[in-house]
């Protein structure tokens, strides 16, 4: 597909990103800013932020852009690798409110200890012969977001039924 040789508008550029991927309206907004400075037609940066802002508006009107998706989109697509801290913490980073990433997280909470199992068997396999091992294999499942009674329960090999 060619690409336009004109500049392209704030609104072209978000429907842009957002036809490659769901973004939170935070995350959108600061990668708009980098290419609304650069726009000549707004020289000050009040009215760039209010031009921002006014497409964010139109884009969540139109449904468009949605946080409450963009948050369901990340943790579905990592939630088969990382543990809710990671979650949380790759949600806030994108900008996400606390009560969206809330209740994005809710629907994956339950099958932790599972995803923690399924990550350590594709990583490790089999259970740890010392307590180096043991350690390593530990360090390596907090350092993706499980929390530590289920790095604890899986690493010592105390599966509940």
């Amino acid at each position: 597909m060619k690409r336009p040789s004109g500049p392209v508008s704030l609104k072209g550029r978000a429907l842009r990103y957002l036809a490659m991927r769901e973004h939170s309206r935070a995350e959108l907004e600061r990668k708009l800013a980098r290419h609304a400075v650069d726009d000549s037609a707004a020289p000050d940066a009040a009215e760039v932020g209010a031009r921002i802002t006014a497409v964010l508006d139109e884009l969540a009107a139109s449904g468009l852009l949605s946080e409450q998706r963009a948050a369901e989109a990340l943790v579905t697509a990592q939630a088969r690798r990382f543990g809710a801290a990671k979650l949380q913490q790759n949600l806030r980073l994108r900008g996400v409110a606390p009560e969206v990433a809330a209740a994005a997280l809710a629907t994956v909470k339950a099958s932790e200890f599972e995803r923690a199992e399924a990550v350590w068997r594709r990583r490790f396999g089999v259970p740890a012969q010392d307590p180096s091992d043991r350690a390593r294999q530990a360090r390596f499942l907090t350092a993706r977001g499980f929390s530590a009674d289920i790095v604890r329960r899986l690493v010592r090999g105390l599966i509940d039924d």
